[in-house]
């Protein structure tokens, strides 16, 4: 891949710094444009709280009340004027001034298993060519080649059925670390047969070996397994990460005791550590039936949860470089159907972005008064990776080359949305 190789660029701007240092003519090698946009984007991270089965726009976003298609619910005035969302939101509509609300994604595609494709990657599956999807290339781009800490998190979530996503072409190093029964990960605590003294002592006693055999077979190969075993240690070292029993009482109470609330606060920890992505699931979205009674309960949790995380973010002063992404599979049918619930539906929906290089405070997009169809300011889902894309410092226009095929970051024809950008 034709990618600006970041090890030689750290080192160009170890080198720049120190020599800055000793002759203050020496050119900064970060007045480089390519250089500084680079390192301006390190430290930059992103959270996903993904609503597995797809959330109901008119129950969250983008209220119809008084409409045949609007259902049982009120919608409430927020602290932007003239915005109004659900009622079943009440904590987030005072806290829209870090948010953007996105009212009109047109993705088409209304099935879990291709919806779930399309808004993992961006773009619709293509034979012969495995795309990577979003947490892998915002690992792969945000992330440092030494980190210490993982560069993707994924919960759990039961609705997925299985382990989601694959690095694709960008390898195995960018696939996420799944925690798929608990939140801590397995296999990266010590066994309770090896005390911390005999682990450092080994991993010495390794150190010496592995140079030893380095210097005598000078294969470039031995630094690779020197870097992949050191890395290893460092994900062994970050197992409190997980941990929220490290957290005050106060603030796990703040995030309340459900699973979300609770993979919430880890998730703030590991961006707080600098890991790149992590993504959070809430589960049971799919709401064919009975759709009034499951949003009441599903979004006073994702009210609770989302505000208490900006809250959390912001009071740290980590939400100017946290994007918070609040997306799913697909929206829900304005009509309503016999079960009180309703259908699979990714003609008009909407997502949110929060913090990070996102205008708060912003609508972007409109549906028609039943929430049938997007009526101003149709988006896709390439256009929507794209704003991501460009949020987080990362021109939507970059290109990975897969053997001699140049791949776009986001999908060909996207184009970020600069309304919602700052």
């Amino acid at each position: 891949m034709n990618l600006l190789n970041r090890r030689a660029m750290l080192k160009a701007a170890g080198a720049g710094t120190t020599a800055a240092a000793s002759n203050m003519a020496a050119v900064d090698v970060l007045s480089q444009p390519a250089l500084a946009k680079e390192l301006t984007r390190k430290g930059k991270n992103v959270i996903l709280l993904w609503l597995a089965g797809g959330a109901s726009q008119l129950e969250t976003w983008d209220p119809k009340p008084g409409r045949p298609t609007g259902g049982p619910f009120a919608k409430i005035q927020t602290s932007i004027p003239g915005v109004e969302i659900s009622e079943l939101l009440p904590k987030m509509s005072t806290r829209l001034d870090e948010t953007a609300i996105i009212r009109s994604l047109n993705t088409k595609i209304a099935d879990h298993g291709q919806g779930y494709f399309l808004m993992d990657r961006g773009r619709r599956a293509e034979p012969g060519l495995e795309y990577p999807h979003l947490g892998a290339i915002l690992a792969h781009e945000l992330g440092q080649i030494d980190s210490q800490v993982p560069d993707y998190v994924s919960m759990y979530t039961s609705t997925e059925g299985r382990r989601q996503g694959s690095a694709g072409f960008l390898g195995a190093r960018y696939n996420p670390m799944f925690l798929t029964d608990k939140m801590i990960p397995e296999d990266i605590q010590l066994p309770d047969s090896i005390t911390d003294t005999d682990h450092n002592d080994r991993a010495a006693l390794r150190r010496v070996l592995s140079e030893n055999f380095a210097r005598q077979t000078r294969d470039p190969g031995i630094n690779s397994h020197e870097t992949a075993y050191e890395r290893v240690r460092g994900l062994m070292a970050s197992d409190h990460l997980f941990d929220v029993e490290r957290e005050p009482q106060a603030m796990r109470d703040a995030y309340g005791p459900t699973q979300f609330g609770r993979q919430c606060l880890v998730a703030r920890r590991l961006v707080e550590a600098g890991v790149p992505f992590v993504k959070v699931a809430r589960a049971w979205w799919d709401s064919h039936g009975q759709n009034f009674e499951t949003h009441r309960e599903l979004c006073a949790d994702l009210d609770h949860c989302m505000s208490t995380l900006l809250d959390d973010l912001k009071q740290r002063g980590l939400l100017e470089t946290t994007l918070v992404i609040t997306l799913g599979e697909f929206g829900r049918t304005p009509k309503i159907n016999g079960s009180l619930g309703r259908d699979h539906f990714a003609n008009a929906w909407s997502c949110t972005l929060s913090g990070c290089g996102i205008q708060g405070g912003t609508v972007f997009g409109k549906t028609d008064a039943d929430g049938q169809t997007v009526i101003d300011g149709e988006m896709n889902a390439g256009d929507l990776f794209a704003t991501i894309f460009a949020a987080l410092g990362i021109p939507p226009d970059k290109e990975y080359m897969v053997g001699s095929r140049p791949i776009p970051i986001a999908d060909f024809g996207s184009e970020p949305c600069q309304e919602v950008l700052s």
